[in-house]
């Protein structure tokens, strides 16, 4: 027979087990939301990450692509998802910088009570091409014609509050200029209009402003980066007219709030790997997109805040609303 004392340890330890047994965090796949769906750039460094993570968690992170309200839908599912660490979001400026909240009219989240962040993986930044009928060979040349024929030159963007569109906006306030906007709900008959001067000039990712850049009708003016890039020849930034501009936007990681923190821990510890991994920063560069630099939870949170009070003052001031 077991003496009392003896058997009081034991069930002591017994309670504990659970706890003490518990398998290292991660011990079963996990599922990371993408707002957006297959094929385009958001998609293809999120797949980068997410193999990326599996290679240094030890255990499948499965992309599941869940397009709808500008990351809205994505957001939702995430934020109502178990806090264990299994369920993860790519997080934008529109889902955890506050834009979204802004823009529409009603979302199923609260951007800052229902997510913790985890960490930034890549940044990326827009190229401006213009239709040759307005003349001018560089980017200051065009701005000097908008602004001698005020409310004569039309941009084209991806609808209102996208990225695109709130990057000419601000163009259009820091240098004073009167453009129109045309948002498009088909991003390939913009293109049409824009290719046969029905618009003059439109706002596009690097990848996708790369696969059209050498058509005849059209020129890159400038890029929304802080500096020239080797891959754009000739093409200048934005900053050079512009001292500090920059516009683009980012991706990151997001948990349900309330996730323990070891979990978030081992996430972002897996996440610095992978950034530092040459050919993961390869593969996000081969989209356009530049990789964050290892960070931490705090750094990320930090930097979606800012990015959040950068854009939300333009979007008050002119009160879009996202259809």
């Amino acid at each position: 027979m077991i003496a009392r004392p003896t058997r009081r340890l034991l069930l002591g330890a017994t309670l504990a087990a659970p706890g003490l047994a518990r398998a290292a965090f991660p011990d079963r796949p996990i599922r990371l939301v993408i707002p957006y769906g297959g094929g385009g750039q958001t998609d293809i460094v999120s797949r980068v990450t997410a193999d990326a993570l599996t290679r240094t968690l030890g255990q499948p992170v499965l992309a599941d692509n869940r397009p709808g309200g500008a990351g809205n839908l994505a957001a939702e599912t995430v934020a109502r998802s178990p806090a264990d660490g299994y369920t993860l979001l790519v997080a934008t400026a529109g889902t955890n910088s506050g834009l979204n909240a802004l823009l529409y009219r009603q979302i199923g989240y609260d951007w800052r009570t229902d997510f913790a962040p985890i960490g930034q993986f890549c940044a990326t930044f827009n190229v401006l091409l213009v239709h040759r009928a307005i003349p001018g060979d560089d980017f200051p040349a065009v701005v000097e014609w908008i602004r001698r024929n005020p409310g004569r030159f039309t941009f084209a963007s991806a609808g209102v509050g996208a990225n695109t569109h709130l990057i000419m906006e601000d163009v259009g306030a820091r240098l004073g200029l009167e453009m129109v906007h045309v948002p498009y709900r088909q991003s390939t008959q913009a293109m049409t209009d824009m290719l046969s001067g029905r618009i003059h000039a439109r706002c596009l990712g690097l990848p996708e402003g790369a696969t059209v850049k050498d058509q005849p009708s059209i020129r890159p003016v400038a890029l929304t980066t802080a500096a020239r890039r080797p891959e754009w020849p000739g093409v200048p930034a934005m900053a050079e007219t512009i001292p500090g501009f920059t516009g683009g936007g980012y991706f990151g990681l997001a948990a349900p709030a309330r996730t323990p923190p070891e979990a978030i821990a081992r996430l972002n510890a897996a996440l610095g790997e992978a950034l530092a991994d040459p050919a993961v920063r390869a593969a996000y560069a081969r989209v356009g997109a530049d990789a964050a630099d290892p960070n931490t939870p705090e750094e990320f949170a930090a930097m979606a805040r800012a990015e959040g009070e950068r854009w939300a003052p333009l979007i008050r001031r002119l009160n879009l609303v996202a259809e």
